[in-house]
């Protein structure tokens, strides 16, 4: 059975409606990054932290996934399937993908600030201040801040070692360590990028798709089944 890695970027969410930052030059929802995405501002501010988390969990919870992350379910029928994306929300899973490795974190955990391992699933889209690890410490948002390091990107270049099938979808390619991943792939694997604009990246060797990703997504996978399945 080959193996399928699809990375994805803000772009697939985005036509469910969930903004990003790099939409509106460089604020996130009228916030600066620097005052709500950073180890330096939880600190500083962790009352603004918890709300804005909080209202991107609620925007979450309201919003659908969309025909890209549907299509890509398909692909599980006849290969074995690991979505990385560099999004937060969980959309992915709710459209019924199986494995899916998140490199910049999850909305939907908290976890600890000084045991990695004790994450905890909200059961909806607000964090207190009464959450507590398991030594009375706030917890935090779990999710990878600017200047922390990526813990997945281990592991997710692991798998594009692996795979026999690269997808790209909605991301620039000028994010890393996300878009040095592509990099790991072996020289006969068969890729993919969909995005409406072609990225500032050596396109070499890729099959690009200049559409957005919930027509361009089917398309590509309409093309690997009949390919390959």
């Amino acid at each position: 059975m080959k193996r399928i890695v699809v990375l994805t970027g803000a772009g697939i969410s985005a036509e469910s409606g969930i903004k990003t930052f790099r939409d509106s030059d460089g604020l996130w929802e009228n916030y600066r990054v620097e005052d709500v995405a950073t180890f330096d501002a939880w600190l500083k501010n962790p009352d603004l932290v918890r709300e804005f988390y909080n209202q991107r969990r609620k925007e979450i919870l309201e919003t659908l996934p969309n025909e890209a992350h549907k299509q890509l379910v398909r692909l599980e029928e006849n290969f074995r399937v690991d979505v990385v994306t560099q999004n937060i929300d969980n959309l992915h899973e709710r459209a019924g993908s199986s494995n899916v490795l998140h490199l910049h974190g999850e909305a939907t955990k908290l976890v600890s600030q000084t045991n990695p391992e004790e994450v905890v699933t909200l059961s909806g889209w607000e964090q207190t201040k009464d959450m507590t690890d398991s030594l009375g410490k706030p917890l935090r948002p779990f999710i990878v801040w600017f200047g922390e390091a990526v813990p997945n990107i281990v592991p997710a270049a692991e798998l594009c070692q692996r795979a026999d099938i690269m997808i790209v979808v909605g991301t620039s390619l000028n994010v890393y360590p996300a878009a040095g991943l592509l990099g790991y792939a072996k020289s006969d694997c068969d890729k993919y990028l969909v995005d409406p604009k072609e990225p500032n990246a050596n396109l070499k060797g890729i099959h690009f798709i200049k559409k957005k990703a919930t027509e361009g997504v089917k398309e590509v996978v309409d093309l690997i089944i009949e390919k390959y399945a």
